[in-house]
């Protein structure tokens, strides 16, 4: 009896392990054919896509910007860029992204230099003067094809 106990557990555990992934289970795919059928303005546009004819693209690298105070680093901020672009200019933008970048981290820099990345510095008129000032850089690097600078993460990480 003694040797018969965790066989009997382990098959109640299995049997449970079981009827739950049943239970959770998401529900098949539709089959091929019905998606066939379906018609073209039925379908939702992709993440990256938009009804307006602009698209998406996040540069590959985080921008990490050092903030000097008396001769030393006081601290780290990193941000992650992304671009609104015109559709189709996806690739354009990754072959000029040495070009951006360079741009871009001359303007963080003066940005951090001005003080931007002290005190409070994500309240709403910092951040659009920031963008601002990234969008002059983007159109110069790529012209009207880019319409917004997006900051999709910063962080400040100060110094002890």
């Amino acid at each position: 009896m003694r040797k018969l106990l965790p066989i009997v557990m382990a098959l109640i555990g299995l049997l449970a392990g079981v009827g739950a992934g049943k239970f959770f289970a998401e529900p098949p795919p539709p089959p091929e054919a019905e998606m066939a059928e379906a018609e073209p303005h039925d379908a939702a546009p992709s993440h990256a896509e938009s009804d307006t004819g602009r698209e998406y693209v996040k540069l590959n690298n985080q921008f990490v910007i050092p903030t000097i105070e008396d001769g030393q680093v006081s601290a780290l901020v990193i941000l992650s860029l992304s671009l609104e672009i015109a559709q189709g200019n996806r690739e354009r933008v990754y072959e000029m992204e040495p070009k951006l970048r360079d741009g871009f981290l001359s303007v963080l820099f003066n940005h951090a230099n001005a003080g931007g990345f002290r005190g409070a510095f994500t309240q709403s008129g910092n951040l659009e003067a920031l963008r601002r000032a990234l969008l002059e850089s983007a159109h110069k690097a790529l012209g009207p094809e880019v319409s917004d600078i997006l900051i999709a993460d910063i962080v400040r990480q100060d110094s002890p």
